[in-house]
Parts: C-alpha cells; structure tokens; sequence
C-alpha cells in the first residue's frame, strides 16, 4: 500500500499516510486528553479493515481482537451496513429530532422488539454510550425521586462527569469532585473478589451497602452483565436475579449496561442479561449498536421515559437517520449471518487454546470469559495472585507483533482482553493461538 500523500477523487481532499506526518498533526494538534490514550510503544496507524481484520499504513495485515474498542461488532466494512449508510448518505445526511425521519423510528421499533416480551420499551438515541449512561442516571433518579445510586468495583461506564460518577476503575476517574450520592458495591469477581468464589456473599454486600451507605431510598443500581474494561469479568447467575430484588425493594430501577456485552458479543443471546432471567427496567447500550458509525441509545420501560416528559431532553446527532441506517443493518446482519451462535462456537473454540495456555504458561492466572468476550489475566504468582501488569505490557507488545490487536485492560493492567468482531471464523483460531503462544514463549511472571 502506498504511503504517499493521496486526493479523494470526489473533494480533491489530500491525505499524508507518512507516519511521521500522521504522529506529528496528532501531537501538535490533539488535546492532551485524546493524546494519552495510546496502548501501543510505537503507536499503530491503521490504514483499511475488512471483516476481522485491519491493515497498518505499511500493508501489516492484523486480527483484530478487539473490534475496535468493541465498536466493529458484524466487521469491518461489511457491504451490507456500508450500503444502507451510502444509500441514506446520498438522500439526508441529518434530520434533527426537531422533525420526523422514518429511519430513527424504524430502528426505535426494531431495537424495542429485541427487549423481553410483556413490557412497553421505548428508545432515545443518544450520541454515544457515555452519553446514554448519564441520561439513565438521570432517568432513574427522576422516576423515583430519589438520589442515592448503587454501582460496582471494577466497572466502567464512560469518562464523561456522569459516567465516571459510576465508573469504579481508577484510571477513568479524574482528580474532581465526583457525581455525589454514588455507593460502590464490591464486585462478584469468581477469580480475584473479596469475598472469594459465589454469589451469595456479595449479595449481602448488597444489603450492608445500603443500610450503611444510602438514605435507604435508591434511586437505581447499574451493571455490566460481564465487566468489559475491568477484565471480562462475567456476572455469576443468580447474582443480576439477587441484585434486582434488593434495588427494587429499596425503591430502586435495574439498569443494564450492555455497551460491551450486548448485541451478541456473549454467544448466547442478543443481551448479556437474558440468560440471566430478569427484566431490566432500563437498558444502556452503543458501540456495536452502528458498526462503528457513532450511536447510543437507551431502551427503557416507558413509565421510566415519562417521568421526564415536563422537560425535553434531546442529544443533537443521536437519532441522526445516516447512524441510525447503519443500526438497522447490523440487527438484520446479526439475524442473518447467525452470528450470535457463530461467537458461541468459535469464541468455545478459542477458549479451548486459552485453557491450554494457561497450562503451558504460569504467568497465566486465569482465562475466563463468554462468547467473544475473553480475557487472560496475568500474575506474578498463582498462589498470591499478584498482578504482573510489567509483564502484561511484555506480552501485549509482542501480540501485536505476531499479527493480533487487543488491549490491556483491569485496574492493574495485567489483563489481556479479547472482544473480536462477531465475524471471527473458525479459520481463525489456530492462527490467534499460535500467535498468542509465540508472544508468551520466554515471558517470565516476575
């Protein structure tokens, strides 16, 4: 692939792919916020993606492991999204939610449909997920009128002022004055949490966090049916059934965050709640949600929408008709290509070579996870568990190198996690395997 200065033939918009160039336009003009988020030593351009894979400014072809931040959930430029959005592209670009457009209220429809039967959903898009989570904070606490808001260790729900409120991972919570009325549970890790393996001990937790740490009267609890950037750690049954009574009992809603886990990534269901057997009262979700056109949306039980009705609440680009297109393609791409089962084989299947790792490897701790959502977390050692993030950093280099893109992720940094696009097929996992053991060949825990 030339590296050259190239022109869009339609704008006659010239493009430097020089690496230099490219290193030094984003260090002379982006903000510090947007330019200390880089996992890589030497950071990696990516030129082009097709499917599972992308391509690096020097023509480097790599299995993208992590959809691109988990946004990429039906893969990389697939023909069937890329059409409806040049088909809506070239009839309306925007409609603000001022006027009406087909397109967002199809989607409102068809997303609504993918919720559990018996219950009155409605929608409101929003520009991101960030976004969607500070409007369900707001949602819940205006539909109770209460304050207090439960969420778990461990958690991430975004970085804006809201989001980090609720978001129980050091590394998203700056130095400010914090959303008040926020108690944070401790999380039902089966690997490394407090109270060690089970349910019921976090549960309780649960009751004491209340009776010590609120009015009483909540207004909601939020959470990840499987923990995305605190490690894939997966949500123990019984555990959403348990946290549900006791947040509604103490007046509360049930919010579901489903930026990570939903549309499929789990293998097992469209949400990650539904194996679970509740009923969320509001459901938070985005990312996949537009194949990597930028879309959030919060589905809610249509009592909870109300009770903001006094007010109009609206976000500019959120139920633009262009994104909304694309939402409409992924369900349909989802439903037809049967890519749900295809991330429960296939993510079984990569599994299986994780397990083996962690034999062949005693830097490996754990490897765990659901569907497309994986994590191997590293420790110095097996019996203390003590996390090895230098070592981590070791590794996640080296993958990259052998061809792979994941990310290091959990509070320490010592967990590698895997989220591909739900389109990794079968043909991919030896040659993730046999990557992921070359990267770990020699990497000593200490």
């Amino acid at each position: 692939m030339d590296k050259a200065t190239e022109t869009t033939a339609a704008s006659g918009l010239e493009t430097d792919w020089s690496r230099e160039a490219i290193l030094d336009r984003r260090d002379r003009y982006f903000a510090a916020t947007q330019r200390a988020f880089v996992p890589y030593e030497t950071p990696l351009v990516i030129r082009q993606g097709k499917g599972q894979y992308v391509w690096d400014e020097d023509g480097n072809r790599l299995i993208d492991l992590l959809g691109m931040n988990l946004c990429i959930s039906v893969g990389h430029a697939h023909p069937a999204v890329t059409a409806a959005v040049k088909d809506q592209v070239d009839r309306l670009t925007h409609c603000t939610t001022m006027f009406h457009h087909p397109v967002p209220a199809h989607f409102a429809e068809e997303l609504a449909a993918t919720m559990p039967a018996g219950e009155d959903w409605v929608v409101h898009f929003t520009n991101s997920g960030t976004e969607a989570i500070d409007l369900a904070i707001m949602l819940a606490r205006s539909a109770t009128g209460n304050s207090d808001m439960l969420a778990l260790r461990n958690s991430y729900h975004g970085a804006t002022y809201g989001a980090q409120g609720v978001t129980g991972v050091r590394n998203f919570r700056h130095n400010i004055g914090q959303l008040s009325n926020i108690s944070f549970v401790a999380e039902p890790n089966q690997y490394r949490g407090i109270f060690g393996a089970g349910t019921e001990p976090y549960l309780e937790e649960i009751d004491r966090t209340i009776a010590y740490t609120t009015s009483g009267a909540l207004a909601g609890m939020i959470i990840e049916p499987v923990q995305g950037y605190g490690g894939i750690v997966v949500m123990p049954d019984g555990y959403l059934k348990g946290a549900f009574e006791r947040v509604r009992a103490a007046g509360g809603l049930c919010i579901v965050d489903e930026v990570q886990s939903g549309f499929g990534k789990t293998g097992e269901a469209m949400w990650g709640f539904e194996r679970h057997g509740v009923v969320p009262d509001i459901v938070v979700m985005a990312k996949g949600i537009g194949n990597g056109i930028p879309l959030g949306a919060v589905v809610m039980k249509r009592h909870v929408a109300e009770a903001m009705r006094e007010k109009f609440l609206f976000h500019t680009y959120g139920a633009n008709p262009v994104a909304c297109a694309a939402g409409r393609a992924v369900l349909q791409v989802i439903r037809d290509e049967n890519l749900i089962e295809n991330a429960r084989t296939v993510g079984a299947a990569l599994m299986e070579h994780l397990e083996s790792l962690k034999q062949r490897y005693q830097v490996i701790g754990d490897v765990r996870g659901r569907g497309f959502m994986m994590a191997i977390e590293l420790v110095k050692d097996r019996q203390t568990r003590e996390p090895a993030p230098e070592a981590t950093a070791k590794v996640f280099e080296r993958t990259r190198d052998n061809g792979l893109i994941m990310s290091k992720s959990g509070n320490f940094k010592n967990i590698l996690r895997m989220v591909p696009p739900l389109c990794l097929s079968m043909d991919d996992v030896e040659p993730v395997a046999e990557a992921l053991d070359r990267s770990f060949s020699g990497v000593s825990p200490e």
